[in-house]
């Protein structure tokens, strides 16, 4: 437990994922969970190296804490100075992807291909730890390829650990590298539960967080009673109210009804800002179609909101209109 009496923020989390889990999408799970741990999208290091747009890579809004930025990489040097940045930034924490299988990813010697070389984990692990002062967290698959066993996961994880990550976030699932693409390796291999819960309990002392298949609060309620944390991706995306009931269920507190619509007015003070900036209210809108589900009129308010929202001068009252019509139907 915390200092204010409530279970650590990775008990749950919303997993990092490319073109998802952007500044306005984490603004939106703010609204469902105040507890939850946000992730960023990957960010990879050599492009914060080189890049003078840090502030687009890094900036996220202070309602989003707690949060862990995620970096690809396999440079010790660039991840420790991406380290560094994440704390100048103001980050929680900071997670190394050990578990991405996409081609593009493997051109560039990081991602899920790292498992083959524990000894590097390490070493980029040390840098990050030395360097950042936050805590360095590893995402990674529980094998890849032919190098797929309990022992070797067992020694990955032991050679992290000696390093100073602090917690795994194990994606119950082997990679392949070749052959399946990153859709088909979320989907094809076989879930394998059995295979982290049984990583924890020869490693009691380390937190293992299980990822991969849990489809609802109920599923994650279940794996922490044999997993430090639960971390969800893609049914959070799909399916944001689904998990209205989390800070309830896993953190303790009262329970509470979230409308889609208390969602949309609370998202209307970080629509403001990121139109004065010059966004496009289309940015924030585009994850908003996955707010509706399983009523009469949601396919006709979604198409109704990406029509209004995708036109170049789309302000913020066509976003308090949205709200409005959800609050007018109940929900």
């Amino acid at each position: 437990m915390n200092a204010i009496g409530f279970p650590p923020a990775y008990r749950f989390s919303v997993a990092p994922m490319l073109d998802c889990t952007d500044r306005h999408f984490r603004v939106l799970m703010r609204q469902i969970s105040r507890r939850a741990l946000l992730y960023s999208e990957m960010v990879v290091a050599q492009a914060l190296h080189h890049s003078n747009r840090r502030e687009k890579l890094l900036d996220f809004d202070p309602v989003e804490h707690p949060i862990a930025l995620q970096v690809g990489g396999d440079d010790p040097k660039l991840l420790a100075e991406a380290a560094k940045l994440a704390k100048d930034w103001g980050y929680d924490e900071i997670n190394l992807n050990v578990g991405c299988p996409s081609q593009k990813v493997q051109a560039g010697n990081f991602g899920a291909c790292l498992m083959a070389e524990p000894d590097l984990v390490a070493h980029c692990v040390e840098a990050m730890v030395d360097s950042g002062g936050l805590p360095v967290t590893v995402k990674h698959r529980i094998g890849i390829d032919d190098l797929d066993s309990d022992d070797l996961l067992t020694a990955f994880v032991d050679r992290v650990a000696v390093a100073g990550a602090s917690r795994f976030a194990v994606h119950a699932r082997k990679a392949w590298l070749e052959g399946l693409d990153p859709k088909q390796n979320r989907t094809i291999p076989p879930l394998r539960h059995d295979r982290v819960t049984a990583l924890k309990q020869r490693r009691p002392e380390l937190l293992i967080e299980l990822n991969g298949g849990l489809e609802s609060p109920e599923d994650c309620l279940e794996a922490l009673q044999s997993c430090d944390g639960a971390m969800v991706g893609r049914a959070a995306y799909s399916h944001p109210l689904r998990w209205a009931s989390v800070d309830a269920l896993i953190y303790g507190e009262p329970p509470q009804t979230i409308l889609a619509s208390d969602v949309v007015e609370g998202l209307l003070p970080h629509a403001a800002n990121h139109l004065e900036r010059g966004g496009r209210l289309w940015d924030l809108c585009r994850h908003l179609v996955q707010l509706v589900e399983g009523v009469r009129g949601a396919r006709h308010w979604r198409r109704e909101l990406g029509e209004k929202a995708q036109r170049p001068n789309a302000d913020l009252d066509v976003l308090r209109a949205a709200g409005q019509q959800l609050k007018d139907a109940g929900l």
